[in-house]
């Protein structure tokens, strides 16, 4: 069962707006939640948008409006909040934050929402669960964009992923987020500026509580203290290969230490349909709200429709 929540008024505490917030209930009961932009009854392919690993639906704002609200061919495009980040609710065992989990959770949410077929985009950790779901349901999948990630993870960037998630000193306003976050990444995100960091930091901290605290369950961290990123990390190129039949654009950030330059190259060679972009000044991973990251997004999507057509 699905239950919906009104569109967010423009105001200056919800600047964010043109989407409704739907909760849809888990196998096991927890509450998923997941915006929903554009028109119900569109015909065009529908776009979901799958997070990265301490991130939410938030990330995706600029393209889901760009995309939803496109006056040619409007489309439905979901983003989703993954069980203990954003407005789902935390898991009371964090080892249920677990991509297996996280993929079930995923297909009760197109299920719900009625999605038989769409395009993914996938920022970090939703490309490693677009990757399973074209294992799963593979039928479901009709076009791709991997943003900073790919079948090969860099045990660095996951290293320093480790370091900061859900130990980020508590900033006392959005400014000192901002603050701390450039401190943080600035080296990987030598293009941002000051807007973009404190936009970054409001899809980082929340103050729905009234006091600024992280947007997502501080117990993720648990997660990555239990890899061993002196082991090899799995190899997923047999799942990468399984959407060669789909258009696909794969996204690196110039700096990023999370996707390696070979592994991109890789990835465009061992595809068919595979068009790559290096996102010159930043790291893991790049931010997908600027009009040349639409307009890439959105030339994607038109070929998807295009070959499913």
């Amino acid at each position: 069962m699905v239950r919906c929540v009104p569109r967010h008024p423009l105001s200056p505490l919800m600047p964010e707006s043109g989407f409704t917030s739907r909760f849809v209930s888990a196998s096991d009961g927890l509450k998923l939640h997941y915006r929903d932009y554009g028109p119900l009854a569109a015909t065009a392919l529908p776009v979901i948008c799958l997070p990265g690993f301490a991130r939410t639906a938030a990330d995706f704002h600029e393209v889901a409006l760009a995309l939803s609200q496109d006056e040619a061919k409007p489309r439905r495009v979901l983003a989703l909040d993954y069980r203990g980040r954003g407005l789902s609710d935390y898991d009371k065992n964090w080892k249920n934050y677990d991509i297996r989990v996280e993929l079930d959770d995923l297909i009760q949410v197109l299920v719900a929402g009625g999605i038989e077929q769409a395009i993914f985009v996938g920022t970090s950790r939703g490309g490693l669960l677009t990757m399973a779901l074209g294992a799963a349901r593979p039928a479901m999948i009709r076009g791709v964009v991997f943003n900073d990630v790919g079948p090969v993870i860099d045990a660095r960037g996951l290293l320093r992923i480790r370091g900061y998630v859900g130990k980020l000193p508590m900033p006392r306003s959005f400014q000192e987020g901002a603050e701390i976050l450039k401190r943080l990444s600035d080296q990987q995100f030598p293009i941002l500026g000051d807007a973009e960091w404190e936009m970054m930091a409001r899809r980082t901290w929340t103050d729905r509580d009234g006091a600024l605290k992280p947007d997502y369950d501080v117990r993720l961290m648990k997660v990555l203290e239990e890899l061993d990123l002196e082991a090899p990390l799995p190899v997923l190129w047999t799942y990468f290969d399984a959407l060669k039949t789909v258009p696909m654009l794969a996204i690196r950030g110039a700096n990023s230490d999370l996707l390696a330059e070979k592994t991109l190259e890789e990835m465009a060679e061992r595809h068919p349909d595979c068009e790559t972009h290096t996102a010159p000044g930043q790291g893991h991973a790049p931010l997908l709200g600027s009009k040349d990251m639409i307009r890439r997004i959105a030339k994607l999507v038109a070929r998807a429709e295009r070959r499913a057509g």
